[in-house]
């Protein structure tokens, strides 16, 4: 499936970074991955040597060739070794340093998984048409689990192994929200953390127009019809 560069000591937490054509966000992003953490750069794909540019700049290289935001991810999870795992877009629209109370949250038991509830920074930052369907979708949310959140952003953190017992399927833009779903089903805490969601760098694949921002609540939506799954692991993580 990937291609793993593993580093030879287990990083104090890991940060999946999924990465398509991202060139000109890898440095500014990999420079702000606190010291101690790993990233862990999944190339789904890139042609523009986004793959050379975190490698150079000391990121660890996974390679996903089965295209979707959700192969990815996963791919970065299946990755990683550190006990706590981030998620956070590599477009430079998002801060993982940030990522630090997240992590706080997580190893003192406060939460199980932790999301980042975006507030937009600048003109373009988050589209009208991108803003909607997230608030659209986090009502549907509501509805289906309960849980009161605002936001389905990519900026997250949880243990890595109560992840994996998740058995998250979707490939696609549904990843983000299954993950919430099933966590929800598991009994787990969920909260959110207020974050700058600054413009991003280059144009957006995915809720940069209409129509990508259609398909992908049209994934999500599908996510939310599905039934309950029991998680592998049972309830709460440990």
């Amino acid at each position: 499936m990937s291609a793993v560069t593993i580093s030879p000591t287990t990083p104090a937490v890991d940060v999946v970074l999924p990465c398509l054509d991202e060139a000109a966000a890898l440095p500014w992003v990999i420079g702000r991955i606190p010291a101690g953490w790993r990233a862990l750069v999944v190339d789904n794909g890139s042609t523009d040597g986004s793959a050379d540019v975190a490698r150079g700049l000391g990121a660890t290289v996974v390679h996903e060739r089965r295209r979707g935001f959700g192969s990815a991810c996963h791919a970065g999870l299946l990755s990683a070794t550190a006990d706590v795992v981030c998620f956070c877009d590599c477009d430079g629209s998002l801060d993982p340093a940030l990522l630090v109370p997240f992590v706080h949250e997580v190893r003192a038991g406060r939460a199980d998984l932790v999301l980042g509830r975006r507030r937009p920074r600048g003109r373009g930052a988050w589209p009208a048409h991108a803003r909607a369907g997230n608030l659209a979708l986090a009502r549907l949310l509501r509805r289906r689990t309960g849980l009161r959140l605002h936001d389905l952003g990519p900026l997250r953190a949880a243990r890595r192994e109560p992840l994996l017992a998740l058995g998250l399927t979707d490939r696609r833009s549904g990843y983000p929200l299954e993950m919430v779903v099933r966590a929800a089903d598991a009994g787990w805490h969920v909260t959110e953390y207020d974050v700058p969601y600054l413009p991003r760098t280059g144009a957006s694949k995915v809720t940069g127009t209409w129509r990508g921002t259609w398909h992908t609540v049209r994934d999500m939506r599908q996510v939310l019809a599905a039934p309950a799954v029991p998680a592998a692991g049972g309830g709460r993580p440990r």
